[in-house]
């Protein structure tokens, strides 16, 4: 199993092989990334809500591209960005626990403004 760190320097060097590191401004990133989103979205369009927790084996194989797509791109980008996911995913569960107490969200799907 790779780490988050070896993906980074794997697709840092993927795009230096190719000279695609011109393209890759966070701009262009975040722009692929919505793009690859979406494709991760047409791959639950139409299914009903039982379809979409029962993918055949097809169909989580395509999700599983779609999904690796977006986590690649949001690799690139953070590098690009000089940000550490971990630390910012880190940072990012504490504010969210502060916004979305347990008592005030447990079992419900409000935003918090409305908790």
């Amino acid at each position: 199993m790779r780490s988050l760190e070896e993906l980074k320097l794997s697709l840092r060097k993927f795009a230096e092989e190719r000279d695609w590191d011109q393209f890759h401004s966070p701009k262009n990133l975040s722009m692929a990334l919505a793009g690859e989103a979406g494709e991760l979205l047409e791959q639950f369009q139409w299914l009903t809500e039982d379809q979409s927790k029962n993918l055949t084996d097809q169909q989580l194989l395509a999700v599983a591209d779609e999904i690796a797509d977006v986590q690649l791109y949001l690799i690139r980008l953070s590098d690009k960005l000089g940000l550490d996911i971990l630390a910012e995913c880190t940072r990012k569960i504490a504010i969210n626990a502060d916004k979305y107490p347990i008592e005030k969200s447990k079992g419900k799907s409000d935003k918090y403004t409305n908790i």
